[in-house]
C-alpha cells in the first residue's frame, strides 16, 4: 500500500449459506450494498463488489492520521444450494482476478457462525475450497469472523469461555490461519463503534503480514 493520504484494503467473504457472509460485508462496508436474508435457501449467486466511503479515525502513519477504504468482494456461499461446487469456484476466481488481480488482496475473511458446532467435513471442504482459490499460503491471508457471538453471550458463554468448549475442528482451524478471528456480534455489527473495532482488528492481521498481497 502507498503512502499517501488514503490507504484501501482489498478484503474477500467466503463462508456457507446463512452465516452471515453479506451482512458481515454490509458491515465493514457501513452500506446495504449486499443483499442479505433470512432464507431456506442460497441467496448470493454472483460476486459482488462493495467499496466504502472514506473512513476517518482508524489508522495513522509517521504521525498522521490516513483515510481508510474498504473494498470488499461478496461471493456465492460454498457449498450453494443452487450451483456446483465449480460453477462457484470459477465464479470467484474470475472475480478475483478481474477485481483484485492488479492491486491484490489482502486478506480473505471466513465467516462461521459462532452458535452452531462446525463439524469436520464442513471446515475441511471450506479450507480445501479457499485453498484452490488462493494457492498454498492462503493461511497467511486468512482471518475468520465468527458471526451471532450475541447468541453465544447470551447462553453464558464469554470470548474466553466459548474457545474454552469449543470443538477440536474450530480450534484447529483457528491454529492453521495462526489465530487470526474476531467474534462479531450481530446486534452491534452496524454500530459505528463496533466496525471501527473489527476495522482496526483486520488492518492489524494485514499489518502482521507486512502489508503482502496476494
Amino acid at each position: 500500500m502507498a503512502d499517501s493520504n488514503e490507504t484501501t484494503i482489498n478484503l474477500v467473504v467466503f463462508g456457507r449459506t446463512q452465516t452471515g457472509k453479506s451482512a458481515v460485508g454490509n458491515s465493514l462496508l457501513g452500506s446495504l450494498d449486499f443483499e442479505s436474508r433470512c432464507s431456506p435457501s442460497s441467496v448470493t449467486t454472483s460476486c459482488s463488489l462493495g467499496r466504502s466511503c472514506r473512513i476517518s479515525g482508524i489508522i495513522r502513519r509517521n504521525g498522521r492520521e490516513l483515510s481508510l477504504r474498504v473494498q470488499v468482494l461478496d461471493t456465492p456461499a460454498y457449498p450453494h444450494t443452487g450451483l456446483s461446487k465449480e460453477h462457484v469456484r470459477d465464479t470467484v476466481r474470475s472475480a478475483l482476478a478481474h477485481h483484485f488481480g492488479k492491486e491484490g488482496l489482502h486478506l480473505a475473511l471466513l465467516v462461521v457462525r459462532a452458535d452452531l458446532p462446525l463439524c469436520p467435513d464442513e471446515s475441511d471442504h471450506t479450507t480445501q475450497f479457499i485453498q484452490e482459490l488462493l494457492g498454498p499460503t492462503w493461511k497467511d491471508f486468512t482471518a475468520v469472523l465468527l458471526t451471532h457471538a450475541d447468541k453465544a453471550e447470551e447462553a453464558g458463554f464469554s470470548e474466553e469461555a466459548y474457545l474454552h468448549r469449543a470443538s477440536s475442528t474450530l480450534l484447529s482451524l483457528l491454529s492453521l490461519v495462526q489465530h487470526k478471528y474476531i467474534f462479531l456480534n450481530n446486534q452491534k455489527s452496524i454500530i459505528k463503534e463496533e466496525r471501527a473495532i473489527v476495522l482496526r482488528k483486520l488492518l492489524s492481521f494485514v499489518r502482521q503480514n507486512n502489508y503482502q498481497i496476494l
